[in-house]
C-alpha cells in the first residue's frame, strides 16, 4: 500500500508546486518590477526550494547537442541504436560533417555501461561529454521499470548481463572499449568474460570503476547491510507493486522513492550541498549559475524503478553469495571465467574516499582476470576522491581522465593524430606506443 499513498501525497502537493515554481519565476523575471526590489533575490530562492521539496522528478534529457573543442563548436548528434523493453542503448558521435574532428583515422569507439542501481544514465553526462568529441560514445540507458508493462516479462541480473553482451556483439567488439561505472562492473566483466570463453572476439580494452567485483574487499556500509539482512527482509520491506496509471502497474519493484530515501540518508551532505549552492545562487542574483546548480539537482534526484528480480539478484549474487568472485556463477547455464579473458587490457579505478564500494573491490578483477598479462592490466586508486567523484567534477578531469584517455589511446586500433588533445596533452600515435603505425593492425594474441 506504500506506493498508492507516496502517489496520492504527489498529487495532493502538485498544485501547490507549480504554484512555488510561478511565484519563483515572477521574483526572478526582469519584465517584472517587483524584481527589482533588494529582497527579491532572497524570496524567488526560498519558493525555488519549497517547489523542488515537493515536485516529482522526471527523467532528464541528456541535451548534448554541441561541444567546444580546441575552440569551435562541434555539433553532437545522439539517436537510439537499440531500443529493448528494459534498456535502450544510444550513440552519440561529434557530427563531422563540416570536417573531421580528430583527423581522417577512425575515432575510438566506447561503451558507457550505465549503473542500474537507482539514477538514470544522464548523471554520467559529463563523463560522456568528456570523452566527446574525440570519441564516439554508446551509453546504455536503462528504463524506469514502473513504465515497462507487465507483458514484457521479468528483468533480472541474468537479462543485465545479456543486454550489456548484446550492446558489445552490435557495436563490434574488435573496435571497441568498455567502460562500466560502479554496480555495472559486474554484469559488463560478466559479458566480456562469457564471449572469451565462447571463443568471440573480446572489447580492446575493459575499464572498471567504483564496482562491487568482490564486496568483501573492504566492506562499505550498503556491503555489510546487504550482507546482514536476509533476503526475505529485503523482498518483504523493499519490494512494492507499481500503481495504475503508470504502464507497468501491477510490476513488483524497488521503488525510487525508497531508492531516494536511502541516496539521501548514506551521502545527506550531497544533497544538501546540490540544493545550498542553488539556492545561495538564486540569492545573489546569478540566474546562470542557479540554471547549472539546478540541473544538477534534478539529475540527483531523478530515480528509477528498479525491477524486483534484478534488485534482488543483485543483492544475493554480489553482496551475499559472491558469486562472481568466488568463481561459482552461471547466466543461462554457462560459467562465469574471467580467467578466459586474454585479449583485452584491463584499467580498474577505484576512489580514496569511495563510501559505496571499498578499496580493493574493484581491483580485485586483476585477480579474477588471470589470462590477462601483468604489463597488460593497469590499476588507479584516485587520492581524495569519493564515489561520485570518479565520473564528475574536477577529479574526474584532472586525475580520472587522463588514465582513461591514455588506455584508449594505447589500445586503439588505428593511429591517432600528433595534435593536442582536449585535455591539453599531446595526442600519442600507435607509433609512439611501441605499435606499428599503419593500418590495419591486429590485436596480439596474449599468452
Amino acid at each position: 500500500m506504500l506506493y498508492p499513498i507516496v502517489e496520492s501525497q504527489r498529487s495532493l502537493l502538485a498544485t501547490w508546486t507549480a504554484w512555488a515554481e510561478a511565484v519563483t519565476s515572477g521574483w526572478i523575471e526582469p519584465a517584472n518590477p517587483w524584481a527589482r526590489f533588494a529582497a527579491a533575490s532572497c524570496i524567488a530562492a526560498g519558493w525555488a526550494l519549497c517547489n523542488r521539496f515537493g515536485q516529482a522528478y522526471q527523467k532528464p534529457a541528456f541535451g548534448i547537442t554541441a561541444l567546444n573543442y580546441n575552440g569551435r563548436m562541434i555539433p553532437v548528434t545522439e539517436h537510439v541504436a537499440l531500443d529493448h523493453p528494459f534498456c535502450r542503448l544510444l550513440r552519440f558521435a561529434p557530427d563531422t560533417t563540416g570536417g573531421s574532428v580528430a583527423g581522417p583515422e577512425p575515432q575510438p569507439v566506447v561503451l558507457v555501461c550505465a549503473p542500474l542501481a537507482g539514477h538514470h544514465a544522464v548523471l554520467l553526462r559529463e563523463l560522456i561529454e568528456t570523452l566527446l568529441p574525440e570519441h564516439v560514445v554508446y551509453v546504455t540507458d536503462w528504463k524506469d521499470a514502473r513504465r515497462v508493462p507487465t507483458a514484457d516479462g521479468p528483468f533480472t541480473l541474468e537479462d543485465c548481463v545479456a543486454e550489456v553482451q548484446t550492446a558489445i556483439l552490435h557495436i563490434g567488439a574488435e573496435q571497441l572499449h568498455v567502460l562500466a561505472i560502479c554496480q555495472a562492473a559486474v554484469p559488463a566483466l560478466a559479458a566480456v568474460s562469457l564471449l572469451a570463453s565462447a571463443g568471440e572476439p573480446t572489447p580492446r580494452s575493459l575499464i572498471l570503476m567504483g564496482g562491487p567485483i568482490d564486496a568483501r574487499r573492504s566492506p562499505t556500509a550498503v556491503g555489510r547491510l546487504a550482507a546482514r539482512l536476509s533476503l526475505t527482509w529485503f523482498e518483504q520491506n523493499l519490494i512494492h507493486v507499481v500503481p495504475d496509471p503508470y504502464p507497468g502497474a501491477g510490476r513488483k519493484v524497488y521503488p525510487s522513492f525508497l531508492q531516494l530515501a536511502g541516496l539521501a540518508a548514506a551521502q545527506p551532505d550531497r544533497l544538501v550541498r546540490a540544493h545550498c549552492d542553488y539556492y545561495v545562487d538564486l540569492v545573489r542574483g546569478d540566474v546562470k549559475h542557479a540554471e547549472v546548480h539546478r540541473r544538477q539537482c534534478d539529475e540527483y534526484n531523478a530515480v528509477l524503478d528498479l525491477a524486483a528480480e534484478f534488485y534482488l539478484d543483485t543483492i544475493r549474487i554480489v553482496f551475499q553469495e559472491f558469486r562472481l568472485a568466488v568463481g561459482d556463477w552461471d547466466v543461462q547455464g554457462q560459467p562465469v571465467r574471467p580467467q578466459d579473458i586474454r585479449t583485452t587490457a584491463l584499467l580498474t579505478i577505484e576512489g580514496e574516499l569511495d563510501a559505496i564500494s571499498g578499496r580493493g573491490q574493484t581491483h580485485a578483477a586483476h585477480d579474477l582476470c588471470r589470462g590477462v598479462p601483468v604489463r597488460h592490466k593497469r590499476h588507479l586508486t584516485a587520492s581524495r576522491c569519493g564515489h561520485y567523484d570518479l565520473f564528475s567534477g574536477r577529479r574526474l578531469q584532472t586525475e580520472v581522465f587522463p588514465h582513461i584517455d591514455d588506455l584508449i589511446r594505447q589500445y586503439s586500433p588505428a593511429p591517432q593524430p600528433a595534435t593536442s588533445s582536449a585535455h591539453g596533452t599531446p595526442a600519442r600515435t600507435m607509433a609512439t606506443m611501441g605499435r606499428p603505425a599503419t593500418p590495419p593492425w591486429t590485436p596480439p594474441i596474449y599468452r
